[in-house]
């Protein structure tokens, strides 16, 4: 038998199987290794779920999660589940998808898990509806696509709703728009925003698993060639600073200036896209925007360039307007290698333009996850604890949720800081 906190499964989940849509059940033995293999690198959520074990501070609340269903994923529903809430999870992108993970959590768990690699959109729409459907109380987004189908929707769903957090730039600017227009229902609380959050999942993060993903569906060299980093926010530098350790050209495109500055101070070469577009070899959007590339873009493009998105949405390279510029269809050249001829050069896109680190490798490393959903886990503890008190709206991760983060991956490192003496605190509170 085993604990709730415990990589193995409650003896009471294994009783009873919840309502789920997964690709095969008979995986569970290997998504619960997987589980377990990610669960060793995680001590801070870790740390965090034998609290809420103790604690309970979820007790009697319904969260729903749009994540990607992933080993790591598993373990942040873990701690909430050990915090006393009930559980449902879909994906928040269709090739992101463990599909042994999520028998495992169905299975071992008693998670409701509504995710298969490599589904529609009308099933993933139908999996977000099912999720809101069950009335949480709390959501965990990746894009916004749960609150803002709530919002879409109205009713009982939405009215339930006491708040939510966000874990990426692109469902923050969804959830802004709903702001401004003065329609945002509820507090969410900005995850992907949090200091810990910018300098391990976006920099670390980012900058490690995207390359991964553009190695492992290409096999590609990339010592010697040329790679267009087209955004340079957090996500960005982390991924030029991985592609110049590993022997790249790195050549930056940017629309804000400050950033554009940063980037050329750090040594990289910074020029519009339409320059950039004759002298890459690999191209990765960073932008969280739409259209960065685009015709005009792939007609100046090399013979053999690879052309990857490390942003959320698959929206960031035209997929339209390469197609339309194409001779005939794409055609796979390798698994999640699409090649398309423009004008007798060949395009390579990886993974159909979704993001890159997931669809084509695994995601970030369970130690940066770690971090991030050590962050949800807290974010969700505060909102249920101030419930009430934070109005609808966008708010920051309060500040002592990240540095108690900050404080606990410190302490899993085995590193050490220093603390400010008495006088070196009056000092910077004092104006004299």
């Amino acid at each position: 038998m085993t604990g709730r906190g415990s990589p193995g499964a409650p003896v009471e989940a294994r009783r009873s199987r919840p309502a789920h849509a997964v690709a095969d059940l008979a995986l569970a033995p290997s998504g619960a290794a997987r589980i377990e293999w990610a669960d060793a690198q995680m001590p801070v959520l870790r740390q965090i779920r034998d609290r809420f074990d103790r604690v309970r501070p979820l007790d009697g609340f319904r969260i729903a999660a749009c994540l990607h269903v992933t080993a790591e994923t598993a373990n942040l529903v873990r701690a909430l589940q050990a915090g006393g809430a009930e559980v449902a999870l879909c994906s928040a992108n269709p090739l992101s998808t463990q599909d042994d993970v999520a028998a495992a959590l169905v299975i071992d768990h008693g998670i409701e898990v509504r995710a298969v690699r490599g589904e529609g959109l009308d099933q993933f729409a139908e999996h977000v509806a099912a999720l809101l459907a069950g009335t949480p109380q709390l959501t965990i987004d990746d894009g916004a696509d749960l609150l803002v189908t709530a919002h879409a929707a109205g009713g009982e769903a939405l009215a339930r709703l006491i708040g939510g957090t966000e874990e990426t730039t692109t469902g923050l600017v969804r959830l802004r728009r709903l702001q401004h227009a003065g329609e945002l229902a509820c507090p969410v609380l900005a995850v992907n925003e949090a200091r810990t959050e910018r300098a391990l999942n976006d920099r670390h993060g980012t900058g490690q698993s995207a390359l991964d993903g553009i190695v492992r569906a290409s096999n590609v060299l990339l010592a010697g060639h040329t790679l267009v980093v087209i955004g340079y926010g957090w996500a960005g530098q982390g991924v030029a600073e991985r592609a110049r350790g590993a022997g790249a050209a790195v050549i930056v495109c940017e629309i804000d200036p400050l950033r554009a500055l940063e980037a050329r101070m750090a040594g990289y070469e910074v020029m519009p896209a339409l320059v950039a577009a004759e002298r890459g070899d690999i191209f990765v959007t960073v932008t969280g925007s739409r259209r960065v590339l685009r015709g005009e873009h792939f007609e100046k493009m090399k013979d053999g360039a690879l052309l990857a998105n490390a942003g959320h949405f698959d929206v960031e390279i035209d997929l339209d307007e390469l197609r339309a510029h194409a001779t005939g269809p794409g055609r796979e050249v390798r698994p999640l290698v699409e090649q398309y001829d423009v004008s007798g050069r060949r395009l390579n896109l990886l993974a159909h333009g979704r993001v890159v680190n997931l669809a084509a490798a695994e995601g970030h490393p369970a130690a940066v996850m770690d971090v991030s959903f050590a962050l949800q886990a807290l974010c969700v503890e505060e909102l249920v604890r101030r419930h009430g008190e934070l109005g609808p709206g966008i708010h920051p991760v309060p500040a002592a949720i990240d540095e108690e983060v900050g404080r606990l991956k410190l302490a899993a490192l085995g590193v050490r800081i220093d603390e400010p003496t008495p006088e070196q605190a009056d000092y910077r509170e004092s104006w004299l």
